[in-house]
């Protein structure tokens, strides 16, 4: 019974294999065209802000990210991290004048933590790498 589940459970991997694979190439068809459409409404407005460079950079970064699980078929858990801080950054600019002193230290202490996160996951993939390479 149990080598039957198995093999169930073996024979419909693919469909989560599949599904990742169409849903990551959703999201970065729909990133450029986000992206598109953005640097569409900046040249209509004839207007380009720090904020808007910020929502650019989060466009490259989650494409590089889809790139990347092509190339090696993961994601590096630190380009979400990075997305994110780039993200909380993006909010500290749009919002910094009219933001409560608390607020934004919050922000940024979100941003020192995620920052150390993406530090330590930095350090273990060098460990990992020095581990595949000395076997």
């Amino acid at each position: 019974m149990d080598f039957k589940f198995t093999k169930i459970i073996k024979g419909l991997h693919w469909t989560t294999v599949t599904s990742e694979r169409v849903l990551l190439a959703i999201i970065g068809i729909a990133t450029c065209i986000a992206a598109a459409q953005y640097i569409f409404s900046m040249f209509l407005a004839k207007n380009i802000m720090l904020a808007d460079l910020f929502l650019l950079f989060i466009y490259a970064e989650i494409i590089g990210m889809v790139g990347a699980f092509y190339s090696t078929n993961r994601i590096p858990v630190t380009l979400p991290i990075i997305i994110a801080i780039t993200a909380l950054c993006r909010l500290i600019i749009m919002q910094s004048k009219e933001m409560d002193a608390l607020m934004l230290l919050g922000e940024a202490g979100a941003i020192l933590i995620l920052s150390a996160a993406a530090y330590i996951m930095s350090l273990k993939d060098k460990l990992s790498l020095e581990k595949k390479k000395d076997n």
